[in-house]
């Protein structure tokens, strides 16, 4: 159980933070980034969520994916070094990539195909999902940075959760935009 006494601990006030597992790292470090992505991400479905507590169908799933997020920065928040862990490290599992896949089907199985792409609007709870959708692309190319640029340990499952995120709130957004017949769909060159 997290127990959270007292809030400011004045240890981040040189542009460090902690890791889980004890390690400072600077405020800017590729890690922090990621988990800090992720967690700009969570509260973004929070916002979203603000507009879809009505869909009976949709809003448990983002609870169950803000709780996920949680997860996710657990995960990123404590590094495989190889070492052997004095505990058990909170690692997103393959079967929460499954379920994400499983709710994207659930979800898509109503909708139209697209005859174009989306633009990012339509009703309060699409538009904000959007805004989560491009957020969660951002952690993951973070992410993959993480593992290319700086040569760190992310687990294929947690690369592989990020990305369907993504996808998972691309058709929760269509969803969410009265099953897609209030999406708005790009016109190339319209403006031209």
């Amino acid at each position: 159980m997290v127990k959270l006494n007292k809030i400011y601990t004045r240890t981040g006030d040189n542009g460090t933070t902690g890791l889980v597992d004890g390690p400072r790292r600077l405020k800017h470090d590729l890690r922090v980034e990621a988990y800090g992505t992720v967690d700009e991400t969570n509260s973004l479905l929070g916002l979203a969520r603000l507009h879809t507590g009505g869909m009976a169908t949709l809003d448990p799933m983002l609870f169950r994916i803000q709780n996920d997020l949680f997860d996710l920065g657990a995960d990123l928040a404590t590094p495989d070094t190889g070492a052997a862990p004095k505990y058990e490290p909170l690692r997103i599992v393959q079967s929460q990539v499954d379920r994400l896949e499983s709710e994207i089907d659930q979800l898509n199985e109503s909708l139209d195909p697209l005859t174009s792409f989306v633009l990012p609007g339509g009703s309060a709870a699409a538009a904000g999902l959007h805004v989560a959708r491009a957020t969660a692309r951002r952690a993951e190319r973070i992410m993959v940075a993480l593992t290319q640029q700086a040569g760190e340990v992310v687990s294929e499952p947690a690369l592989k959760y990020v990305n369907r995120l993504s996808d998972f709130l691309f058709v929760a957004a269509r969803h969410a935009n009265d099953g897609g017949r209030a999406d708005i769909l790009w016109v190339p060159g319209q403006n031209r």
